[in-house]
């Protein structure tokens, strides 16, 4: 009923039916169609909350980059999914202070957890030590999410589903300079160096 007429429009009868409840069961459990709106952003948030896991693991296994693709992916995933109720969603988070409230603290603790990955990469001389993780976190994060949504939400880039995961996952590991540290990559930027010094 949200992602079809939105929040204003919503009548609590008609999500009532749709739920298969009765109208005074709706307010056994709720006392407004607001509060279950931010119950349903919670859950929502919830879900797009998931992909961290992913970057944060931690011990053998895929190296950072492949993490970062794995997570950007299910997190595009799980946007795409939700795109129409996420739309809404930061729509009534402009209006309303408690959803509002909510998001920015869920996205100030994913950022904190991802500086915290950042900064493992740093000191394990993966990641660009040069660079300040939370302001990295916190760039990157509102890159991802903006972008998903200007993308999914409102159709605003044109894109196919892999392209998109594949071109915001390159800028993401670029902007940590995770390539720079495999062998790869060391051995490239070597070549170039010794080329250039050559050119002078």
């Amino acid at each position: 009923m949200f992602e079809e007429h939105g929040l204003l429009d919503a009548r609590i009868a008609e999500i009532a039916e749709r739920a298969g409840v009765s109208y005074g069961s709706f307010y056994h459990y709720f006392d407004s169609k607001e509060a279950l709106f931010r119950e349903v952003a919670l859950e929502v948030d919830a879900r797009l909350r998931a992909p961290i896991d992913i970057i944060m693991a931690r011990g053998s296994g895929p190296p950072p980059q492949d993490r970062l693709r794995a997570a950007i992916r299910e997190y595009f995933e799980i946007y795409r999914d939700e795109a129409r109720l996420l739309g809404v969603v930061e729509q009534v988070s402009r209006l309303d202070d408690q959803v509002r409230v909510n998001r920015d603290t869920r996205q100030r603790e994913d950022s904190n957890k991802v500086a915290e990955s950042i900064r493992l990469l740093q000191r394990r001389g993966l990641a660009d030590p040069n660079i300040d993780a939370m302001v990295a976190a916190e760039a990157l994060g509102a890159m991802t999410y903006r972008f998903a949504e200007l993308w999914l939400a409102h159709g605003g880039v044109t894109s196919d589903f892999d392209t998109a995961v594949d071109t915001v996952s390159r800028l993401f590991i670029n902007a940590l300079g995770l390539d720079a540290g495999t062998p790869g990559r060391r051995q490239d930027r070597e070549v170039v160096s010794m080329e250039l010094g050559a050119a002078r």
